[in-house]
């Protein structure tokens, strides 16, 4: 089954007019700011160098950008690669290792005009072999790249010259320009690429040589630390193709798992940008000389059901704890105001987002009489599966005494983060909580990865849920050339994911970051990549 097609036309027009917006500002803190400026204007004069140590609360599990999806990872791959396209703060699209592209009439042959003069950290060439090399191994089933769908329905890779390449596909698919925007689209060192080959056939797993020894085309270069590691460094990279080297020295990556000992370092200094949740935003005000950044996103944050197992093969099962838990105490107590109700899986300022949409409402009563028609009028025993995330944790936690009012007795299991992956793709859960970014803007990806059976696990479909029906429609979204009946297609797929609900998007997110008030300049997107190269230290 192909996944990602569009309109040829319909998104021919939003190539040129995309700026999409993130979920709007309801007046909590500084909503919707990415211009680094941590809601503060810039005092002193501007530094040139420095380390600018970034704390993350979850390891990294990948640096090769063909291997994982999380967001973590891809925090720190942001810094070191560059794709043929790239969408900036606004979401608006951008040119970067190409310099053009076409379409043919039919929306089927997409060719891209390369940048020149372009050479990875290693020192081998950017060209269109390098591109070809990277597509095809994404798309190689040897490699088992999760990000594989991104690129499905290429039908041809064709080199027409060393700065200019054609992807011929299966069907229209306009969609698919997307994918270059996509972090899964970034580009390796075809050398490096080469020596992975080579370790797999020496017995080792794909993505070793990357991890390795990682080399893009970014602004910063690897320099020392491995994957699990706490403290990742890499250095500016002075010979960018851009000519505009990152103001910064370097960039530090460490992991720091509590919530208040990366409070600590913020306010200590050894740390200058952490990742933040609304537990930590009362021991934050007290910090003198630092502050708070709030971005808006057009990401979800969902509770979900493996349905492959009872009684969550049960839709009224599934239907009476999605009922039981009220989204607005999950963001006034639980993230102190800094989200928006989700009304589906589809974020605003998603293409397809529909604003109609009724998800199920929270009614007690209701999800009593579900449990009872489904046979669990005493309710039962589960457990639902979290990774060390307080946000998380707070939400299982209400959950337990939410979902108590249903006799439902619910234990809560904290695993380590890329264990948590590991189990949730081979289905070694019950109940889970994670978060989805659509990172392409498209409805399509906010949906296809979580719903489609042709998804499960590691894809994206960690609900193992499989509906002919709304695979069928999700097929015909992809390929509909009318925009109006393309959007049509995606309001039912959202009608059947709010009916069927194996996946509960409980509210839209917002990003929260504590900084120090002497480091201005960087930008968080709306898809929470952090974009660095402008960063710098004031005094």
């Amino acid at each position: 089954m192909k996944r990602n097609k569009a309109p040829f036309y319909a998104v021919l027009a939003l190539t040129a007019t995309l700026g999409l917006a993130a979920c709007a500002d309801d007046g909590q803190g500084d909503g919707g700011s990415s211009n680094g400026d941590n809601g503060e204007d810039a005092t002193g004069e501007a530094v040139e160098g420095g380390d600018l140590v970034l704390a993350e609360q979850s390891d990294i599990v990948g640096l090769d950008p063909h291997q994982v999806n999380d967001v973590p990872s891809g925090h720190v791959q942001y810094q070191v690669y560059e794709g043929l396209l790239t969408f900036d703060e606004n979401m608006d699209l951008q040119n970067r290792l190409a310099e053009d592209y076409s379409w043919n009439d039919e929306g089927t042959v997409l060719t891209f005009q390369l940048r020149e003069g372009v050479t990875f950290h290693d020192g081998a060439e950017f060209n269109a072999d390098a591109v070809k090399a990277n597509i095809e191994r994404i798309t190689d089933e040897a490699v088992g790249s999760q990000r594989a769908f991104l690129f499905e329905g290429i039908e041809e890779i064709n080199v027409l010259g060393d700065y200019e390449i054609e992807f011929v596909l299966e069907e229209p698919d306009v969609a698919f320009l997307f994918s270059f925007a996509h972090s899964g689209g970034f580009m390796i060192s075809p050398d490096v690429i080469e020596e992975d080959y080579a370790a797999m056939e020496d017995g080792q797993q794909p993505y070793t040589a990357v991890n390795a020894n990682p080399a893009g085309t970014g602004y910063f270069k690897y320099e020392s630390g491995t994957v699990g590691s706490s403290d990742l460094v890499f250095t500016r990279n002075d010979d960018h193709w851009s000519g505009e080297p990152a103001i910064l020295d370097s960039v530090t990556f460490k992991t720091v798992p509590d919530t208040s000992a990366r409070l600590a370092e913020l306010t200590t200094g050894d740390s200058h940008f952490i990742t933040l949740d609304a537990a930590g935003l009362a021991q934050l005000e007290g910090i003198g000389d630092a502050g708070l950044k709030v971005t808006d996103s057009i990401s979800g944050s969902y509770f979900g059901f493996n349905t492959e197992v009872e009684p969550f093969d049960d839709v009224r099962v599934r239907q009476a704890i999605a009922m039981a838990v009220d989204k607005e105490v999950v963001i006034d107590n639980l993230l102190e105001g800094y989200g928006f109700p989700a009304n589906s899986p589809v974020a605003p300022g998603v293409i397809g987002h529909d604003e109609n949409a009724e998800a199920l409402p929270f009614d007690v009563d209701a999800a009593k009489e579900l449990l009872a028609e489904a046979g669990y009028e005493d309710g039962f025993s589960t457990s639902i599966m979290t990774n060390d995330s307080p946000a998380r944790i707070q939400l299982a936690e209400y959950m337990q005494s939410a979902l108590a009012e249903l006799n439902i007795e619910l234990e809560v299991q904290q695993v380590e983060w890329a264990t948590y992956l590991e189990d949730t793709a081979k289905g070694d859960h019950e109940m889970f909580i994670l978060g989805w970014s659509s990172a392409t803007g498209d409805a399509d990806y906010a949906l296809a990865p979580l719903y489609h059976t042709d998804n499960f696990g590691s894809s994206g479909n960690r609900a193992f849920y499989s509906n002919a029906e709304l695979d069928e429609i999700l097929n015909e979204a992809v390929a509909e050339v009318d925009e109006n009946a393309r959007m049509d297609l995606y309001a039912q797929a959202q009608e059947i994911a709010n009916e069927e609900v194996p996946l509960v998007f409980t509210h839209y997110t917002q990003y929260l970051h504590g900084v120090r008030d002497q480091v201005q300049g960087i930008i968080v997107t709306p898809t929470d990549n952090w974009v660095l190269n402008e960063a710098h230290f004031v005094e």
